[in-house]
């Protein structure tokens, strides 16, 4: 089985998974402003634990984001660089794909929401698939948590922190109280990994180059004008 080195920074978390043997090993930390400083140091961590090195890795799975745009854009930098020195396709993975992976299956729809800051949520709309994987319902936006439209579903579970902070704005956008909310969930590089597997085993993986970041919106805060109009 290939070896896939995981990784995942697009939130708080700073997470990294190393598939090997048919199995997952990995770091994780919540660990704001400090992801530059964690993640090479775990990554050589995981390879020491599997007794691999760095050459023989066969590919960089890396969550693409959106979120946090320091963190978006150090994962695929890393991820570049390492697959460019080594030679590797990259598959790329929805930061919010990777989030509604960890719900558990409670048989409905799973809506995953990172809080983007002014007021706005990262959001994504997913169902689970034959195979234990998400797939995505409708296409990931960044908007207003109180306008947030949903795809239809009977039920839902709500997962990542937009939940916690905006949980009075998005509960009645929901047709029920959800099946499962968890409000401090993160996107994790295990996830990533799991997503990115039957990419890799498609031979559908990319050239570094090609690993880009998804961020859903170009604007890291508000204005002084816009606070006062808040």
């Amino acid at each position: 089985m290939p070896n896939i080195l995981a990784i995942e920074t697009a939130t708080e978390a700073c997470s990294v998974a190393l598939s090997v043997d048919g199995r997952i090993i990995e770091r994780s930390e919540i660990a704001p402003r400090r992801h530059a400083e964690l993640i090479l140091p775990m990554i050589e961590s995981l390879l020491a634990e599997a007794g691999i090195t760095r050459a023989q890795l066969d590919g960089i799975a890396v969550g693409r984001g959106p979120g946090a745009f320091t963190g978006v854009r150090l994962a695929i930098a890393v991820t570049q660089g390492l697959a460019l020195a080594l030679e590797v396709p990259v598959v790329p993975v929805s930061s919010l794909a990777t989030l509604a992976q960890d719900a558990p299956d409670a048989g409905a729809a799973i809506l995953t929401v990172i809080d983007a800051r002014m007021g706005e949520v990262y959001a994504g709309a997913f169902r689970r698939g034959a195979d234990g994987l998400v797939e995505a319902m409708n296409d990931e936006t960044v908007g207003k948590a109180d306008e947030l439209i949903l795809p239809q579903s009977i039920q839902w579970c709500v997962v990542g922190t937009g939940w916690n902070a905006y949980r009075d704005a998005l509960a009645p956008r929901l047709p029920a109280p959800p099946a499962f909310a968890d409000g401090v969930r993160y996107p994790q590089a295990h996830a990533v990994a799991a997503l990115a597997a039957p990419q890799f085993a498609a031979g559908r993986g990319v050239a570094p180059e090609q690993a880009l970041p998804v961020y859903l919106r170009d604007k890291v805060a508000l204005t002084l004008e816009e606070q006062r109009a808040r």
